[in-house]
């Protein structure tokens, strides 16, 4: 396995993907935002239907949506092809998954919870909503103001499984990206 696994998490269009597009630029090994992929698979499938709020809340089959991001972000985690590097970093964790569950007042089994337990990151970086860079687009559909809720979930089941959350301050990506790797190298 990686030496270091780091997850980038935060609201939606906090500047995540962003940076992990930058740090992968930069030559490291990063995993994309797996949700998007399942996403769009929902809107096409059999029971397709138009969603217009977070996906765990407009597919038909919530729960069975959240295995597969989680059922996802613990391939992620296994991927063979990070185990000889020296970082990984991951656009959002496992934890994610139940921190956006308990935003949208979800229920969930030990399968979730053993996950967070069973699967540990080395670092996670917290970032804070930000108005000035918020848009909405075809797979973001939380407003602002839920982007803070997000921000707020985050934190507390991030810390609820025993993760201290660096929180990334503002700035253009490739200052964020540098605060990011002056922690981690």
């Amino acid at each position: 396995m990686a030496k270091n696994k780091i997850v980038i998490t935060g609201g939606p269009s906090t500047g995540k993907t962003s940076i992990i597009n930058q740090l992968n630029e930069d030559g490291f090994f990063c995993f994309p935002e797996f949700i998007r992929s399942i996403t769009q698979e929902a809107k096409q499938g059999d029971d397709a239907m138009e969603i217009t709020s977070n996906p765990i809340v407009s597919v038909a089959d919530p729960h069975n949506f959240n295995l597969q991001l989680l059922k996802g972000r613990i391939d992620q985690y296994q991927d063979p092809s990070a185990d000889d590097k020296k970082f990984s970093f991951y656009d959002r964790g496992i934890p994610d998954v139940l921190a956006y569950m308990d935003l949208f007042d979800q229920t969930y089994d030990e399968t979730f919870t053993e996950a967070c337990k069973t699967y540990r990151y080395d670092k996670i970086f917290l970032l804070p909503p930000w108005k000035d860079i918020y848009i909405s687009d075809d797979e973001r559909y939380e407003s602002f103001d839920e982007s803070q809720q997000v921000y707020q979930h985050l934190l507390a089941t991030y810390s609820r499984f025993g993760y201290n959350c660096i929180e990334v301050p503002f700035g253009n990506v490739k200052e964020r990206s540098t605060f990011i790797l002056q922690h981690v190298i």
